[in-house]
């Protein structure tokens, strides 16, 4: 069986360091702040006391123009609320996404799609699919980049088993294409993924 870091006191306050290629579950109830940290770390929050470090670099030091390029090469996101475009379809969205770096090609993207059951989807708005649907193009949408980090924000929270397990297996493949870690924050502790490193909240 894996040996598993757990770190019960969490990361407020303390010290976290992330390693390259580190797979990390954030474990905690909803208000103690899993969002915020996930918001923190792609450099969408800049309102906290401390410290972050970023590739060796002050977090707080860094452009917009910084962010951008990482949150395009280095940090790939899965929002917990979407932000798909409601208007645009579900190919739409997808291609949107992919023309930011040209990082997926059609087919890939064809296949994402295909394998997370979303093919007869393509066209229509994504405002109109179901919840579970939605996140599913969110999770694909996600993985249309190069990434060292992938977060994921309860990204799984509209999904049956089977259809968490197909996500997973995607995410995992694309990941270690990259040598990538994540991070993951789950309110359901039910082991969904093999990690390195558990924190508590």
């Amino acid at each position: 069986m894996k040996e598993v870091a757990t770190k019960s006191d969490g990361f407020w306050r303390n010290e976290i360091k992330i390693e390259k290629g580190e797979r990390v579950l954030l474990n905690a109830a909803s208000g103690k702040g899993k969002t915020s940290f996930t918001h923190i770390v792609a450099g969408i929050r800049h309102d906290y006391e401390g410290r972050f470090f970023i590739q060796g670099k002050d977090a707080k030091l860094l452009s917009n123009r910084d962010w951008t390029k990482i949150r395009s090469t280095e940090i790939a996101f899965i929002f917990q609320d979407l932000q798909l475009f409601p208007q645009l379809t579900l190919l739409e969205n997808l291609k949107l996404k992919s023309a930011i770096t040209n990082f997926t090609t059609e087919k890939e993207i064809m296949s994402f799609v295909e394998r997370l059951g979303l093919s007869t989807h393509l066209h229509q708005q994504a405002g109109i699919l179901s919840m579970g649907q939605q996140q599913r193009v969110a999770i694909i949408r996600g993985l249309l980049q190069p990434f060292s980090l992938l977060i994921m924000d309860e990204p799984f929270s509209h999904l049956d088993a089977e259809n968490t397990r197909l996500a997973m297996e995607l995410i995992d493949e694309r990941r270690k294409e990259q040598n990538a870690g994540f991070v993951l924050t789950t309110l359901d502790p039910t082991r969904i993924c093999e990690f390195d490193t558990e924190l508590f909240l």
